[in-house]
């Protein structure tokens, strides 16, 4: 885990077996458990991150949004993100955790996984519960890289790349958002203003500022968010703010004023109320009930 002034952040050496400089890992995740008892404790990670359960229940959270765990259920979570869990009786399943690196750096890998919804980091969309025939497709699919992990020809990045993206493929055909045309102007539109609005939330805060990097109108914008998502620009701006505002009072040592800064609001008064607006209550109750909620980790 390496050191980080807002929330521990995790790399992918530090959760491998034996330290190994690695993009890529898979394992059973009743082992993955076991190795890494304190997980639970709400973290991110610098890599892609992905489980399929198979047996077991309880409830994780993807930044602040929990869901119950269900045999077959597959999420996904791209680096930042925060999360945690809560499992009841014996857990099991499969966990891949693989960095960005791990696909080349061509412009035509980097759309193709673009185009996978549960890749966008939007948590309600990255939860995908498979149906029998295929969950036991995905469950093959792990046990062919687990198999493919122990090679060491040249050939083994290749095969998992395969593999990864065929399971990729197997849950977009599975996914609600399957049954959505794709390919349009207005979605590429959408998604091109959603990662402007990840790349520049901290400091761009209005929707004209987004529809003139877009070359478009702000009225334009507003109608498209509105149609597609069913709020305005302005409010898919606010809870990017507000995400990353909760994931920041996750680390009780860093000052409300410090995060306020962060955020590039005007003073903690600003922030404050901004905030209360959206939630209901203060920043420093949000913090108080979320760190009331964990557990204690182990002394392990």
């Amino acid at each position: 885990m390496k050191k980080d002034n807002r929330i521990p952040v995790y790399d992918l050496c530090s959760l491998q077996e034996q330290q190994r400089q690695d993009d890529f890992l898979i394992e059973p995740f009743a082992a993955y458990l076991r190795r890494h008892p304190n997980l639970f404790i709400p973290h991110r990670h610098s890599f892609y991150h992905l489980v399929l359960f198979t047996a077991g229940s309880g409830a994780h959270t993807i930044d602040f949004e929990q869901f119950e765990v269900n045999k077959g259920q597959l999420y996904f979570m791209i680096p930042g993100q925060v999360h945690s869990w809560q499992f009841r009786d014996d857990i099991d399943g499969y966990v891949i955790n693989f960095s960005e690196a791990f696909f080349p750096l061509q412009q035509e890998q980097a759309s193709l996984l673009e185009r996978f919804s549960f890749l966008e980091g939007i948590a309600a969309q990255s939860v995908i519960q498979l149906g029998t025939e295929a969950c036991r497709r995905a469950i093959q699919l792990m046990k062919e890289m687990l198999q493919e992990r122990k090679t060491t020809d040249r050939w083994q990045t290749d095969r998992l790349q395969l593999l990864l993206m065929e399971l990729f493929i197997l849950t977009a055909r599975n996914s609600p958002a399957a049954t959505n045309p794709a390919g349009s102007g207005s979605d590429m539109t959408l998604r091109q203003f959603r990662k402007l609005v990840e790349q520049h939330y901290t400091r761009l805060h209005l929707p004209k500022d987004y529809a003139a990097l877009l070359y478009i109108t702000p009225n334009y914008l507003n109608g498209l968010c509105n149609e597609l998502l069913g709020k305005p620009a302005g409010e898919v701006i606010r809870d990017r703010i507000l995400l990353e505002a909760k994931r920041l009072l996750v680390n009780a040592s860093l000052h409300i004023n410090e995060i306020a800064w962060q955020l590039h609001f005007a003073d903690n008064s600003y922030f404050t109320k901004f905030f209360k607006k959206q939630t209901g209550i203060t920043p420093e109750a949000f913090r108080k009930s979320l760190a009331a909620s964990l557990p204690k980790a182990s002394s392990v």
